[in-house]
């Protein structure tokens, strides 16, 4: 035993020995390197692909994807490789992705993403309200895209020279009060029209929260704006009824309210 330490002592001390032995090591090293290289160039992997024309904004369902069998060396640019990253996701708005073709990250997004995106959840026969807001009656930007509201309505009468705004009492001619409850936000933009949470690292200034309503509704709240001898302010107010299992049915709250509108305004069923 004591020889064989020796031995290895001696060995280890020829400075040419080890050369010799670490260029052999480096040698080595460097063939398997290389060689789990090129294996992993040219060792297949399945990646998805386009079964059919898939066009621009559509939601990327199961049966229109495939997958087949691609040398990784072939792969170029943003290619998508896993099908979970593509299925139930949305082509994007102005991306055409042809039969045949394999997925690339920036023709695939997520239905937030899609400038349009909230015209494909709301129900049939309901219309979309704009309602113009800010920061601070967002409750410093608070009100989220799902969340649901109360939508309050002020309404006052103008100062028109010759009249006064008060009734006999003194008391300011105004209507105030909870008109709809439980509606559901479907977007909240910027003044640019971009959605103000689809990119947290930007500071985007709310502007307007988009909503849908039965058209009756639309029309009273449309018929609040339009008063011409009354300013009117729609208060979006929100609501924890996102948390409910069952959230509650959008409906109206005030029918005083829904009556004074009407008596105030005049609708041509003709034209509407």
């Amino acid at each position: 035993m004591g020889n064989l330490g020796v031995g290895i002592k001696k060995f280890l001390s020829n400075k040419n020995t080890v050369t010799v032995v670490g260029v052999v090591v480096a040698v080595v090293v460097l063939y398997v390197a290389y060689n789990l290289r090129v294996q992993a160039a040219v060792n297949p992997i399945s990646v998805p692909y386009a079964r059919q024309q898939i066009n621009p904004g559509v939601q990327i369902t199961s049966d229109m994807v495939g997958t087949m069998e691609v040398p990784p060396s072939m792969l170029e640019g943003d290619v998508i490789t896993n099908q979970a990253d593509v299925i139930d996701k949305y082509s994007n708005a102005d991306t055409l992705i042809p039969e045949g073709s394999l997925f690339y990250s920036r023709q695939v997004v997520e239905k937030e993403q899609l400038p349009a995106n909230i015209i494909l959840d709301y129900p049939k026969g309901y219309v979309l309200y704009n309602m113009p807001v800010n920061t601070e009656s967002t409750y410093g930007n608070s009100i989220y895209p799902g969340n649901y509201i109360d939508i309050y309505l002020r309404i006052t009468r103008k100062a028109v020279e010759g009249q006064t705004t008060t009734d006999t009492q003194g008391a300011e001619l105004m209507q105030y009060g909870k008109f709809l409850e439980n509606v559901q936000v479907l977007a909240v933009k910027d003044g640019s029209g971009r959605p103000v949470f689809s990119n947290l690292d930007e500071q985007r200034t709310p502007a307007m929260i988009v909503f849908a309503l039965p058209e009756e509704y639309y029309i009273l709240l449309k018929k609040a704006s339009y008063l011409t001898l009354y300013d009117s302010e729609l208060v979006p107010v929100p609501t924890n009824e996102s948390l409910q299992d069952e959230p509650g049915d959008l409906e109206m709250s005030s029918e005083s309210l829904r009556d004074w509108i009407n008596s105030a305004t005049y609708w041509d069923e003709s034209i509407g």
